[in-house]
């Protein structure tokens, strides 16, 4: 089963192990017995200015295929 976060507005954030069907139910906070939330998080950014290691040349590439006009990873 998957773990999810969950927020209490008292204690924090602290994670649980549910059931898909189960992870937008509120759930009693484990040290308080407060109702909390589920916390959604979202996927971190990448960096910018990655280099392409596959490249002999030093052309940048990506996916195998050049990018036309002035794009940020071919430069």
């Amino acid at each position: 089963m998957p773990v999810y976060d969950y927020l209490c507005a008292d204690c924090g954030v602290f994670d649980a192990v549910r059931r898909i069907a189960q992870r937008d139910d509120a759930l009693c906070c484990p040290r308080c017995g407060a109702d909390a939330q589920r916390v959604t998080v979202a996927a971190p950014a990448l960096a910018s200015g990655a280099t392409d290691s596959g490249s002999s040349s030093g052309e940048g590439r990506y996916g195998g295929m050049r990018h036309v006009g002035g794009c940020t990873c071919c430069g």
